[in-house]
């Protein structure tokens, strides 16, 4: 089907990845319409039902400035340096993502940010119909079916093109499904996760350090907290399903104020409503999706988490989801055939959604177990003194992920190459005192070439 003649696209799901991507489109010049199976929050409220903020990086900024929106959102977001630790007997660290205040990451309210994105959307021209629940999709004859949420009965719509951007339980990836195999698996964790919440001080400050990202490990299981603009903390306690302790024996908000006690004895004070708030916060599960398929000719195809979705250990789900508008919106100003657009679009994304799945997955680890472990310290010491020795060519991980625009699939071989030599140059070590540098030296520029970052 033409480009061309149509250019219009029919985007199911107006969170964040729909909304952006309907901004995008929209100030293209495209006819949008965004169909969103819940109420209007920007006026009933937010109701996404997820956790209420995000990490926002590098990667995501960028899509938001191609959509004019980054000035708009960043008012609403706090700035977070690095990894707070809290070890057992209370001890602080902060460990550093970047090199200074020019390498951070942003915590960034959900509900405040999709509010954002959609008033940006409906400026650029893109229309909302919200209370649309997609029910089927006739794709012999180019007509969606959607459910009135409000009011009852259905409304038949005929589409040039569907665009899935409705999550992990994504309707049209289910109709897609039924039409043909994608492929679809879906592989869960077997740790499950409870969010709480630190209210703001008696005076309306933080009860912690705002500009960080508080982290609790414990080995096999760790609580995080995520600052917001109102001044209180998002924590989440991410467990196993089964064994002690887990989802498994710590069944009521008893027992969680008993866990909290024994291993998170600093954090207690600071959540009041510890034991209400479990009791009444659903325990969410934990699952990366994977698809040999993402589209349907030029009829349909799907990005984010939709497509994709992934464990939230790098905080990478919605940057990754953000990039994909992007190429989209790229692909489909490149050629007047929507199935070639899809197929290069799929083509280019879904190798990196791949490496930032298996990237977050190892990231858990890291954060629960690794954090607080000497050998891993030491390494990072090594790494951060070949940043400065090798600017160009070795590129600590987490700045090729969270503060680079080069794909995740370059960022993951380079970060094996480089863990690799890290692990070989430390074996043994207590220090990097007598650490052999001009062997270390030759073997970064014999495996890592200098890292070209992306222009525009």
């Amino acid at each position: 089907m033409s480009i061309g003649e149509l250019r219009h696209i029919t985007i199911i799901g107006a969170g964040l990845a729909g909304a952006l991507l309907a901004t995008l489109m929209a100030r293209a010049g495209w006819r949008v319409d965004v169909f969103e199976k819940r109420g209007d929050p920007r006026v009933q409220g937010y109701a996404g039902g997820r956790s209420i903020n995000l990490a926002l990086t590098e990667r995501g900024r960028h899509a938001l400035r191609m959509a004019d929106a980054d000035d708009a959102v960043m008012r609403q977001a706090v700035m977070m340096r690095g990894r707070m630790v809290h070890a057992l007997d209370g001890r602080l660290q902060l460990q550093r993502y970047g090199r200074d205040d020019s390498e951070v990451i942003w915590s960034i309210h959900r509900g405040d940010l999709n509010i954002t994105l959609l008033d940006l959307a409906q400026k650029a021209g893109a229309t909302l119909h919200f209370d649309r629940r997609l029910d089927s999709v006739d794709f012999d004859g180019s007509v969606a079916r959607f459910a009135d949420e409000q009011a009852g009965g259905f409304h038949d719509i005929g589409f040039a093109a569907l665009i899935g951007a409705d999550g992990a339980g994504s309707s049209l990836r289910g109709a897609m499904q039924r039409e043909e195999n994608l492929g679809e698996r879906t592989e869960f964790l077997d740790h499950a996760y409870k969010e709480l919440e630190i209210p703001p001080s008696a005076n309306g400050g933080f009860m912690m350090e705002p500009n960080a990202l508080h982290i609790w490990p414990r080995g096999h299981y760790m609580c995080i907290a995520l600052p917001n603009d109102e001044r209180t903390f998002t924590v989440t306690l991410f467990l196993p399903n089964q064994g002690d302790p887990s989802f498994a024996s710590v069944r009521n908000g008893r027992e969680a104020k008993a866990l909290f006690l024994r291993d998170f004895a600093d954090a207690v004070p600071l959540i009041p409503e510890l034991e209400q708030d479990w009791d009444a916060n659903p325990t969410g599960l934990l699952a990366t999706l994977y698809l040999d398929r993402w589209h349907l000719g030029g009829q349909a195809v799907l990005l984010g988490d939709a497509a994709h979705a992934m464990v939230p250990f790098h905080g990478q789900g919605m940057n990754c989801a953000f990039e994909d508008c992007v190429s989209l919106a790229r692909h489909l100003e490149a050629t007047d055939d929507l199935a070639d657009a899809f197929a290069a679009f799929e083509a280019e994304r879904k190798p990196n959604a791949l490496a930032i799945q298996e990237m977050a997955l190892e990231n858990y680890v890291e954060m629960r177990d690794k954090v607080d472990d000497s050998g891993f310290l030491l390494q990072r010491e090594l790494e951060l003194a070949l940043q400065q020795r090798h600017p160009q060519r070795f590129v600590p991980h987490y700045t090729m992920v969270s503060f680079m625009r080069i794909p995740y699939a370059l960022a993951q071989h380079r970060s094996h190459v480089q863990r690799d030599l890290l692990v070989r140059h430390t074996a043994g070590r207590a220090s990097l005192d007598g650490v052999d540098w001009a062997a270390v030296d030759a073997d970064v520029h014999a495996q890592l070439p200098v890292l070209e970052e992306i222009e525009g």
